[in-house]
């Protein structure tokens, strides 16, 4: 008997439940999730708390902060992955 190994981050599990390997999504739908972004200035500080984070230089509030965005941006990719997967090749 083999033994999977099941991630449960917060992300694995939304991964899960949006099914992200399945391109089952509208074309509308999917188009929309694609141009999903976050806005400027929490690209800004995101890319202020990476530089940061490089040089060990965050505080536990900016640590998490950063962990958030982080887990945020992995949403986005499942969410992505799911658009692609549902678009004709050529159409992301």
């Amino acid at each position: 008997m083999s033994s999977a190994v099941i991630e449960n981050t917060e992300v694995a599990i939304l991964g899960r439940v949006f099914e992200a390997e399945k391109g089952d999504l509208s074309p509308a739908v999917a188009q929309s999730w694609l141009k999903l972004r976050l806005p400027e200035a929490d690209e800004e500080r995101l890319r202020q708390l990476s530089a940061r984070a490089k040089k060990e230089d965050l505080n536990p509030a900016e640590a998490e902060l950063l962990e958030n965005y982080l887990q945020v941006g992995r949403l986005l990719d499942l969410m992505r992955s799911k658009a692609r997967r549902s678009l004709p090749p050529g159409h992301d």
